[in-house]
């Protein structure tokens, strides 16, 4: 059992050592997670002699094996319950993070595994992220990012790099959501902003910012 607290910590490092496969600093926790630097140092210790991270001082931060279990379980019931509120409760996928970010810390595992089952044993969540498994694998999509595309290239919208509220309601103000098709029909060199075909009609002009956070099948 972890605080509510803990387990946020737990998952931001998880989601700052892009996925675990490096190392983090307390001040990028700190920024994240809106607190000071000395917080994070006690929080660290603590963690660290629950055997949750790998910590020392002045050094980077990295999850143990039994941390990236802990963070896979929160991450899974984040996206569960963000599943459950689109489908089930008709939520909009601007609406969902924040009451997923309450509803993750419930322990129950048996309720997580009926939730699940519930569902279908859905494999992404609305907004295309990957849903762990109860034993932390994730099925992984292929995917690129809209801002690493040339002309002539498209694919279908398959997730998103930012689930912010204003992000999202941006994307359904444009018409895009996931499925959708995008082909780039030109980019602008001076600031890197494309020019797209979206689902064979609409013509958009997309911001580099817009696009670097947008993933289309690879």
């Amino acid at each position: 059992m972890h605080s509510y607290t803990e387990e946020n910590y737990i998952k931001a490092i998880y989601k700052l050592s892009d996925n675990g496969q490096q190392e983090v600093n307390t001040n990028a926790i700190a920024e994240v997670l809106e607190t000071k630097a000395a917080s994070v140092t006690d929080m660290l210790r603590k963690l660290s002699a629950k055997d949750i991270v790998n910590y020392v001082k002045y050094k980077g931060v990295s999850l143990t094996p039994q941390g990236e279990r802990v963070a896979l379980q929160i991450i899974r019931k984040h996206r569960l319950w963000e599943t459950f509120l689109v489908e089930k409760l008709k939520f909009n996928w601007d609406e969902v993070h924040e009451v997923a970010e309450e509803l993750e810390h419930i322990s129950s595992t048996l309720l997580t595994n009926r939730l699940d089952e519930f569902l279908g044993y859905p494999k992404f969540d609305p907004h295309g992220d990957p849903i762990p498994t109860e034993n932390g694998e994730m099925k992984l999509k292929k995917q690129q990012l809209l801002g690493e595309m040339n002309t002539g290239d498209e694919g279908k919208v398959v997730g998103v790099n930012d689930s912010q509220p204003l992000f999202l309601q941006y994307l359904d103000k444009l018409g895009i959501g996931l499925g959708s098709h995008i082909k780039v029909t030109d980019k602008i060199l001076y600031d890197n902003s494309l020019e797209v075909e979206l689902n064979g009609k609409k013509q958009l002009l997309l911001s580099n910012e817009v696009c670097r956070n947008i993933y289309l099948s690879a």
